[in-house]
């Protein structure tokens, strides 16, 4: 028997839903046909890839070992598939587009507005995710193109910046904060601070390079969750500059009179990687996205 991909992605499928009768179901084979198929590859290596004494059948640390590399091999071969699929003559059929929620979406949707008045086929897929998990979602899902308020850097990751975006520390002009001159964070602490979860770390109370670290801190899923709550009063935080020029023109929110500064500027990025060459709708709409975001 010669190691194939479908036995690897059969192994893969067994242990992500946790039994052989569920990979049985969800591949539409009788249990006995997958069990035998596993045996086999077992055979062909030499080693025992589950514990089959217990009630569920459990990994074996050989079976461990070689599902990690089992695993990298069916990215590689995905990987594969994807570059097949963008070196063909027609646009690909599908792209992918995770962003940042702090990242304005007015440019993105004229840019995919311009991209569907060209006829192109392509389906695009936008997600929005926070923080870390803008890349913990690109890299877990292959996907094309992120556009991000930071990242971790890879060789095999292309990074092209954006329009600066101008962040603002304020609160309710009826706030407490809003008319103290010479704010300290002992002042801050005293408060409710408001922020974004992030979408990529499992751990509510990790904290990104912004919050304060008292220990009054509601975690928010979206701005316009924040800025609503801002208005209302429950507390202070960051917000990006355009979602709020209207209120601080009109004095409904008030920028902070903080002693560490009140204003963040951040500069997005549009990044792909290399490993996974854009197709020709992901070269457009790159571009479009970079022409939007410069006007």
């Amino acid at each position: 028997m010669r190691l194939d991909i479908e036995t690897l992605k059969i192994l893969d499928l067994i242990v992500r839903l946790g039994s052989f009768a569920k990979a049985a179901d969800q591949l539409n084979r009788a249990q006995s046909a997958i069990s035998y198929q596993v045996k086999k590859l077992e055979q062909h290596l030499g080693v025992n890839l589950f514990d089959r004494s217990k009630y569920r059948a459990e990994l074996t640390p050989e079976g461990n070992a070689i599902l990690t590399e089992g695993r990298r091999l069916l990215q590689q071969a995905h990987n594969l598939e994807i570059l097949a699929e963008r070196f063909s003559q027609g646009w690909e059929p599908r792209l992918e587009i995770v962003i940042d929620g702090s990242v304005p979406m007015a440019p993105v949707m004229k840019a995919l507005k311009r991209l569907s008045e060209m006829d192109v086929s392509t389906r695009v897929q936008l997600r929005t995710e926070f923080l870390s998990g803008c890349q913990r979602w690109f890299d877990k899902q292959s996907s094309d193109l992120m556009l991000v308020k930071d990242y971790q850097s890879t060789p095999y990751l292309v990074a092209k910046p954006l329009q600066p975006i101008d962040f603002k520390l304020v609160v309710s002009k009826e706030h407490p904060l809003a008319q103290m001159k010479n704010v300290e964070l002992k002042n801050l602490h005293e408060h409710v601070e408001l922020t974004i979860a992030d979408s990529g770390n499992t751990d509510p109370q990790s904290q990104d390079e912004l919050q304060f670290g008292g220990d009054r801190v509601f975690y928010l899923n979206g701005f316009m969750a924040k800025k609503e709550s801002i208005m209302l009063g429950l507390g202070f935080g960051w917000v990006p500059d355009y979602l709020i020029s209207d209120e601080l023109t009109a004095g409904d929110l008030v920028e902070l009179d903080f002693v560490g500064g009140a204003s963040h500027t951040f500069t997005p990025r549009l990044v792909h990687s290399s490993e996974r060459p854009l197709g020709r709708a992901g070269q457009l709409l790159s571009e479009l996205i970079i022409e939007e975001f410069a006007k």
